[in-house]
């Protein structure tokens, strides 16, 4: 069923070709037009409950794709992989790729905020993964589109490991599972600019020590000890 305002209905089916699905599809446009309502707009009707959703649709359609391909890789791989899938400045960058600021409806004040922009695309692009989804209850006008860019994002970061996140990845375990924030602490053992061992960090949840790692700069060390602790914490190491 299409919606009532013929303008933006063209405008959606656009949006919509762009991703290589058909105007046709079983896309519930009442639902797409929401996903693509920033609450500057309107305060009840806007895209944060399918943002919601669309939260976990990017992470499940991420992990179906990484373990139908990487069949081999340990559990603490496909988190780490995943968590930059599904980062915000990935999903703003693949809004930008479909000009979905163009489709965007938001308020005049809200659009000049330039700093907020990147969150704004990425909630924006999760809404229309909502949407898609409960569309048909299933992955079927999201995996055919978005399977490209799962495979070359995966590929770039399997070819450089430091960009595999696992400070998320440890977040998110250690909140599933304690509630609380791993803590870093951090030490410069050098002051020469690209030693591997510049930094050493240390990860922390309450009084116990997770993991320690060295790095050229603080995030490396702090990727480098959390990488540490989250793999000897699922047994992995």
């Amino acid at each position: 069923m299409t919606i009532k305002d013929p303008r933006r209905q063209k405008q959606l089916e656009k949006l919509v070709q762009k991703l290589g699905l058909s105007k046709t599809t079983a896309v519930n446009w009442s639902l797409l037009d929401l996903a693509l309502t920033h609450c500057s707009i309107s305060a009840e009707d806007n895209y944060e409950q399918l943002e919601f959703v669309g939260d976990a649709v990017i992470r499940l359609a991420s992990s179906e794709w990484l373990w139908e391909n990487y069949p081999n890789s340990s559990v603490g791989e496909f988190a780490a992989i995943r968590s930059v899938l599904v980062s915000d400045r990935i999903l703003s960058q693949l809004a930008r790729s479909y000009g979905l600021e163009r489709y965007l409806l938001v308020s005049n004040s809200a659009a000049g905020d330039k700093v907020g922009e990147t969150s704004r695309l990425a909630d924006a692009f999760e809404a229309i993964l909502g949407a898609l989804y409960l569309s048909t209850h299933t992955l079927e006008l999201v995996r055919p589109w978005l399977d490209p860019h799962l495979q070359k994002l995966t590929t770039e970061i399997r070819q450089d490991p430091a960009r595999q996140n696992y400070k998320d990845a440890l977040q998110e375990w250690t909140q599933a599972h304690y509630k609380l924030l791993p803590k870093y602490h951090l030490t410069e053992n050098l002051q020469v600019h690209g030693a591997n061992n510049r930094f050493t960090a240390q990860v922390w949840l309450q009084n116990r020590q997770l993991g320690e790692g060295t790095g050229r700069s603080k995030k490396a060390a702090e990727q480098a000890a959390a990488k540490q602790a989250f793999l000897e914490l699922r047994g992995e190491k």
